[in-house]
């Protein structure tokens, strides 16, 4: 086990360096770049623009520089310096935008995907081993609601239902009063009281498809010769059931992290505009908006280093939960 994670950590950098060639390509493939974005929102404001400022922030941003040098600044910043450059738009250092909205994303995230398996595990079970009963048809209506409903109606919907029925202030993840508040007992209590709505927002649909899929696996478990056997000797159902197929079943939830991570800067992003939540995704949307390309990029890159440590997690917990699994 250890030479293969060794061997996969050695494999991440090549590709950890090929994401990053990736990365800035992608921002350089629009038009153009940020001061032009910035020109055109002043023209059409009616401001006028001086070409000798326009030069003169192109030199001070480095805009005049080819693709490669940029590129070069960038990265070896990164590596060297952990300055992940700063951004046009906000006029700040990207890093300090980036882990601002990594603690929100963070928590929301891991909260979601709670919800998600907390609902999934034992309704996909249940599903399972009462195939075409009152309750699988019901359950199995609810989750194709569930992936009928787009993620924004959804969250109009329970944000009426909150203001209009419950009282509370939504939109963000905190009361007027306690934005600016230092952390207390109270302004814990305040974020657990807005936390709800996002969660079932954002769990809504992955609850459903992994349900389905538990489902369906399960299923093809419960009619293997060895469960058969198992219970034609005795075993009581819950246990020949939860020992060993539902074991084998619960893959999907464990490879499902290799797409979580990545999903806590880029996922539900329109979702998160309608919420008012001050996730990374929205920002990050923001910057490509405005070419913003250090912000763009770095996100765009971290994504990537996500993407791969979920994948290693993933395989890892894999082999571990299923013994037919083995390190090569």
């Amino acid at each position: 086990m250890g030479r293969y994670v060794v061997k996969r950590l050695i494999y991440m950098v090549p590709t950890l360096f090929g994401m990053s060639i990736i990365a800035f390509l992608i921002i350089q493939l629009p038009p153009g770049d940020y001061l032009t974005s910035m020109i055109s929102r002043m023209t059409e404001s009616g401001e006028n623009v001086d070409p000798a400022q326009v030069a003169r922030l192109r030199e001070v941003y480095g805009l005049a520089d080819p693709v490669w040098l940029q590129y070069w600044k960038w990265i070896s910043g990164i590596l060297l310096r952990g300055d992940f450059g700063y951004s046009f738009e906000w006029n700040r250092p990207v890093a300090d935008l980036i882990w601002e909205r990594m603690g929100s994303t963070l928590a929301l995230s891991v909260a979601s995907l709670l919800f998600v398996w907390a609902v999934a595990l034992p309704i996909g079970i249940y599903s399972a081993m009462r195939r075409h009963s009152l309750g699988d048809h019901v359950f199995t209506f609810i989750g194709f609601i569930g992936f009928a409903i787009p993620n924004f109606i959804l969250a109009l919907t329970l944000m009426y239902v909150a203001y209009r029925y419950l009282g509370m202030s939504v939109g963000g993840l905190q009361s007027p009063e306690f934005i600016d508040q230092p952390w207390s007992w109270a302004k814990f209590v305040d974020l657990l009281a807005h936390l709800w709505i996002p969660i079932i927002v954002i769990g809504t649909a992955g609850t459903a498809a992994l349900i389905r899929i538990l489902r369906a696996n399960l299923t093809d478990e419960l009619n293997k010769p060895y469960v058969i056997t198992a219970k034609a000797k005795g075993l009581p159902e819950y246990r020949a059931v939860i020992k060993y197929p539902v074991r084998i079943a619960l893959n999907p939830f464990v490879s499902a992290i290799g797409w979580v991570l990545p999903e806590l800067i880029s996922g539900v992003t329109i979702t998160a505009i309608v919420l008012n939540l001050p996730t990374a995704g929205p920002l990050l949307l923001r910057a490509l908006v405005s070419q913003d390309m250090y912000l763009a990029g770095s996100f765009i890159l971290l994504m990537g280093v996500l993407t791969l440590i979920g994948m290693l997690v993933s395989d890892l917990l894999l082999a571990l939960l299923d013994p037919r699994i083995r390190f090569t």
